[in-house]
């Protein structure tokens, strides 16, 4: 039987804690931030927690991420 091969691209955007859980990069940050409050921008730094669902998904993604 082949190897599993993780997705490039969810390894790029995924990191897997030491716990366990699942963070990525928040939306909306590629452009158009003139428009949007400071508030809203400086929300929008540092990583999110994925639902569970979407945590779900990623994990078959991610076959090697412990």
């Amino acid at each position: 039987m082949p190897k599993m091969k993780t997705k490039s691209g969810a390894k790029k955007r995924f990191k897997i804690t030491a716990n366990g859980k699942i963070r990525a990069g928040q939306a909306g940050k590629q452009h158009g931030m003139i428009k949007r409050t400071s508030k809203h921008n400086r929300r929008q730094r540092g990583t999110a927690g994925l639902s569970a669902p979407d945590t779900r998904v990623v994990r078959k993604f991610l076959p090697n991420g412990r």
